[in-house]
């Protein structure tokens, strides 16, 4: 039996990877097992990790979520220290019964490889409980992300993991050049390989409105039938009110984040293609705001951390793909099948 370990960070697509790898490996025959030893928590009553219902329910397992998932991990999960004394071994009894009759088990990291690092429960360390391989999904948004592959391959190498490969992720249309022509060839130098250079999709890799407030919080003032919306890109109100209006009409489906006394760019910002209004501050906008959001469909959340505090909190946002949105999950399929090298994966699986 084998253990591929599929780590990134948040906004990576390592989740759309893991579904894509599995549905291929089940065409082809396979037995295949979903983990995430170290699930998402978000202190909501009933909450489940989103990636376990997915696979759970795409897989058709016959597994329970506790199991899929046995720990769960948020910001303040150390305040349950003294009971975590069990942790690892309910994660090692969970994970023996997943792999059983398995030919190979797909385990998904926690939110960031360094998660419960503390408590031995980083990716990293349960990759090496497990003698699993390590599948590094990398999102290219700058050079700086070329060095992060960098980073986890050099540590995952020190450490004794075996890597498969990586796979450059998410990466935008201006970037698949680079990715191809200098990242690739520049981690290959290093002794690493690339197994994959996926190209962006907003139907797979943006977040929705939903997504956002799950992690901004805060209230919903208007559109609250819209949560729906995709959101490609994020602006940052700062502009004077003379020139909002051009600079808004640049960007398409995206999230205006400004402070909630500014109306002028509330006003300005629903006039164009606008997915959602982040208000901060916790200031309340003038009523117009909130009659026109409502009559152009757009969300308003009103957030109650200033502006510098909200966009900080982005890189947590993520996109989440829910076991009903069937294009979605036939995209990952896809994007394993012709813009990874299938036959190196799986040459590694046997």
């Amino acid at each position: 039996m084998k253990n591929l370990f599929i780590m990134g960070n948040p906004g990576s697509g390592k989740t759309a990877v893991a579904l894509g790898i599995a549905q291929k490996l089940r065409q082809e025959g396979y037995a295949v097992g979903y983990f995430k030893p170290v699930g998402n928590a978000r202190g909501i009553p009933g909450y489940q990790d989103e990636d376990a219902v997915l696979m759970q329910k795409v897989m058709n397992m016959e597994a329970p979520l506790e199991r899929i998932t046995p720990f769960r991990a948020g910001p303040s999960y150390l305040t349950g220290y003294k009971q975590m004394d069990n942790a690892l071994e309910n994660i090692k009894s969970a994970y023996e019964e997943i792999s059983r009759d398995c030919d190979v088990v797909i385990t998904d990291g926690s939110f960031y490889p360094y998660i419960a690092a503390s408590c031995g429960l980083d990716s990293l360390s349960l990759a090496k409980e497990f003698d699993a391989q390590a599948l590094v999904v990398i999102k290219i948004e700058d050079d700086f992300s070329l060095d992060q592959a960098v980073f986890y391959n050099r540590y995952l190498e020190n450490e004794g993991v075996p890597i498969l490969g990586n796979i450059f992720s998410n990466v935008s249309r201006p970037l698949l050049a680079k990715a191809e022509g200098i990242f690739q060839p520049i981690l290959a130098k290093m002794g690493f390989k690339s197994v994959g250079i996926i190209p962006s999709r907003a139907e797979i890799s943006s977040p929705t409105v939903a997504e956002y407030y799950d992690i901004l919080g805060g209230e919903v003032l208007a559109g609250g039938d819209h949560m729906n919306h995709m959101v490609e890109d994020v602006v940052i109100g700062a502009m004077n009110s003379e020139s909002a209006f051009t600079y808004l009409r640049r960007t398409a489906n995206k999230a205006v984040i400004i402070g909630g006394d500014r109306a002028d760019l509330a006003l300005a910002a629903l006039e164009t293609n606008t997915s959602v209004l982040i208000l901060t501050g916790g200031l309340y906008p003038d009523v117009k705001v909130i009659a026109r959001a409502s009559e152009k469909k757009v969300p308003v959340i009103l957030v109650h951390t200033d502006t510098y505090k909200t966009i900080e909190r982005l890189d947590q946002v993520s996109r989440h793909i829910h076991h009903t949105d069937r294009m979605a999950i036939s995209i990952a399929l896809e994007n394993v099948e012709e813009y990874c090298d299938w036959e190196t994966i799986k040459e590694s699986l046997r």
